[in-house]
């Protein structure tokens, strides 16, 4: 479905229905899918992800009454009506529901309010009405684009004048302290500053950013998301196991986080930690997916963009075997995709389930697809959601 078109109006219209109100305006944040660079980005690293076409919108108007309300045409249930003055983060030891998919926009307005920026007359709150195309537990980042578009809104209605990296940073604090999710910043950079036909190379130390151009219809490619529509429950938890692992890392070899790890002196760094083969494993990982990362950048400046498909592949068996994040769904995409003819695939995203992507020569494009989805049958699994990945821009007004 095409969101710039059929897209505003639906949202208009969903506020109206809601709110009994005209909005003041339809507002868009993309989900985005990384190419390379998995679960770097807590690490100080490296990471390559592109805004998808699919994206979150948010139709609203201000408030001065310090009430925000909330709606989701896609999820069940009314309007959420909070006060901006009760908005606090859950104790970490609370446990339970932190409030669902209306968390984490309210964590946007209390992350905005706390950091100072939201205050004073700016601070009369909002309606919002949310419908979205970004699929949810696919690894697309659909928490990230509602985080990011809420803060887009919030951000034109009442004047703030953030910048989109200052945007993602602020959503990012949303969603480690009043969600309790311990992501990095690629997810929300991603969504606030991606460009048309580019990917984006993110320093996530530094916060440089560069847009790499990435026309694969030009060049006779496509890259294919392959949702395998299953979320593991292995997965509730394992993200911030999988942090705390590369964090021990880092103390263990004395460096304030694993980016600092060069990846020619891996094997010596590794021979330290010889006695523990688990923090062995996630600290290769994060090194040579770095350095893919590099690899990446390096070959898609010099114009040969199908020689990335075997570092793709290769950054799947990272994740599989020494993050041991994949699962059998994720590994039979790759493994069938790449024997029907692609030129690389991996997973991406958090793990345990979600999507993978795969690299094709357009030509192939159906063949590789039929492939995977006929394996998915012959599996007895769920049939793929399968579709094009096709660089787009970032959070906008639409309206």
């Amino acid at each position: 479905m095409n969101d710039s078109v059929s897209g505003p109006d639906r949202a208009v219209e969903g506020f109206r229905k809601v709110f009994g109100a005209e909005p003041e305006g339809v507002w868009a944040a993309p989900g985005r899918v990384n190419l390379i660079g998995e679960h770097t980005d807590y690490n100080d690293g490296f990471v390559m992800p592109l805004a998808l076409p699919h994206t979150c919108l948010a139709a609203a108007r201000a408030r001065t009454d310090g009430v925000l309300r909330l709606h989701s045409g896609d999820a069940p249930g009314g309007v959420v009506e909070l006060r901006l003055d009760d908005l606090a983060p859950v104790a970490d030891d609370a446990g339970g529901d932190r409030g669902g998919w209306a968390a984490y926009p309210a964590g946007v307005v209390w992350a905005l309010h706390d950091a100072g920026v939201l205050t004073g007359a700016a601070a009369g709150g909002a309606d919002l009405h949310y419908t979205s195309t970004v699929p949810t537990g696919a690894g697309l980042s659909s928490s990230a684009a509602l985080e990011v578009v809420t803060a887009s809104v919030l951000n034109e209605l009442h004047g703030l004048g953030l910048e989109p990296l200052r945007i993602a940073q602020l959503c990012q604090r949303a969603e480690n302290v009043f969600v309790g999710v311990p992501c990095g910043i690629m997810d929300q950079t991603a969504s606030a500053c991606c460009t048309d036909g580019n990917a984006l190379f993110l320093d996530t130390r530094e916060l440089t950013l560069r847009q790499v151009p990435f026309d694969l219809a030009a060049e006779g490619l496509r890259l294919l998301v392959v949702d395998t529509q299953v979320k593991h429950e292995l997965g509730d938890g394992a993200y911030a196991n999988r942090r705390a692992a590369c964090e021990a890392g880092a103390r263990a070899l004395g460096v304030r986080a694993l980016r600092d790890v060069a990846y020619e002196h891996l094997d010596e760094a590794l021979g330290t930690l010889a006695d523990d083969e688990t923090l062995v494993r996630r600290v290769r990982h994060v090194v040579t997916e770095n350095h893919r990362v590099e690899e990446v950048i390096e070959r898609l400046d010099a114009g040969a963009t199908r020689s990335i498909g075997p570092i793709l592949t290769d950054g799947h068996a990272s994740c599989r075997d020494d993050f041991e994040i994949s699962c059998a769904e994720l590994d039979l995409v790759v493994e069938t995709a790449n024997a029907a003819g692609a030129l690389g695939a991996r997973m991406t995203g958090g793990g345990f389930g979600g999507s993978a992507i795969v690299l094709v020569e357009e030509a192939d494009a159906e063949a590789v697809g039929k492939a995977v989805t006929e394996a998915f049958a012959a599996a007895g699994y769920r049939a793929p959601r399968i579709f094009p990945a096709v660089p787009s821009a970032g959070a906008r007004r639409l309206t």
